[in-house]
């Protein structure tokens, strides 16, 4: 028997309608119905009044393998938990937001991949007198439409991370799901499961066929013009094979955070918090030498790509501080 059977049980037993048992809880009689019906689970708080007035105790309400009616003799004590408890209506507010945010984020993260383009295309029309383009103009405004391209994208990382700011015990606390809220957010992952598999097959082949133009214009001698155009068709497929990795990670790491899985396990959250100092300092770094390359060489052509370069090292850097952290810590 669930939860919301032994409610109604409880309170036919006790002869109180739905809006009597609301007003000794002192919420809305709908609230009751919902519970009722396994429309909406009642919060901790609830259950434990509840107990009290059913005269039961919290274990028989909460789980479902007790049949039998627990009846306390002395009152309850309730432990509270050594652990952050999450509710139904807090676990919704989180997936949503994560669900909201993972296009924008997708789409700054592209941002940066692209942004290297704009230089890249006008530094070979300069090169190829093409456009009347010169090369400092090339260099002024390439360089300035990255610039803004970058400042976009980091105003969008900035502001999503405040609206998250809220949930970030998720990602560092051992956390504790209310009744009913493990088995909604397992369907929610389950019923995106295909979605998610399918953009990082996507992403993938992207990311790979992306290279081909490239390689086909070198075995066939093309002019580096050529080699130019397929270089910032490469940055462009890319750019949306990382969207496609991000925005579906992103939502699936919103279940994976709820369910303590993945990267979110307690041992990974550990970690996390040992090599949370890396992304900050890395990008930092990268920055300057973008800044030191291109000033010192004068060649923001090739510069740009240090962006896209750096990116995928991140993610080899960050891997291998991880496996020497963990190895540490075990």
């Amino acid at each position: 028997m669930i939860l919301s059977e032994k409610i109604a049980q409880m309170r036919k037993k006790n002869g109180w309608s739905q809006e009597e048992l609301a007003e000794k809880l002192n919420i809305s009689r709908q609230s009751v119905s919902k519970w009722e019906s396994g429309a909406s689970i009642p919060d901790i708080d609830k259950i434990i009044t509840m107990s009290g007035l059913f005269g039961v105790s919290t274990d028989y309400l909460l789980k479902d393998e007790i049949e039998k009616e627990q009846y306390s003799e002395t009152e309850d004590v309730y432990e509270k938990p050594q652990f952050r408890s999450v509710s139904l209506d807090e676990a919704n507010m989180f997936m949503n937001l994560r669900r909201v945010l993972a296009g924008r984020i997708g789409a700054a993260v592209s941002l940066c991949i692209l942004s290297p383009i704009p230089l890249i295309l006008m530094g070979g029309f300069a090169e190829y007198g093409k456009f009347g383009i010169s090369e400092n103009m090339a260099g002024g405004f390439g360089v300035t439409i990255l610039l803004v391209l970058i400042a976009v994208a980091v105003g969008i990382m900035i502001l999503n991370g405040m609206k998250m700011e809220k949930y970030e015990y998720l990602e560092k606390e051992e956390i504790s799901l209310q009744y009913g809220v493990q088995g909604i957010v397992e369907k929610k992952k389950e019923d995106f499961a295909d979605t998610y598999r399918a953009c990082v097959v996507a992403g993938v082949v992207l990311c790979i066929l992306g290279v081909v133009p490239i390689m086909v214009a070198a075995g066939f001698d093309a002019s580096e013009l050529i080699l130019v155009y397929c270089t910032a068709g490469l940055l462009a497929v890319l750019a949306i094979g990382v969207f496609l990795f991000v925005w579906s990670g992103y939502i699936q790491g919103s279940y994976q955070k709820l369910l303590q899985e993945g990267d979110y396990t307690l041992e990974k959250k550990s970690l996390n918090k040992k090599t949370s100092f890396f992304p900050g300092v890395y990008w930092c770094f990268v920055t300057a030498i973008f800044l030191c390359f291109g000033f010192s060489t004068d060649n923001w052509k090739f510069s740009g790509l240090i962006w896209p370069v750096a990116a995928l090292l991140f993610v080899v850097i960050q891997g291998i501080i991880h496996a020497v952290v963990s190895s540490k810590q075990s």
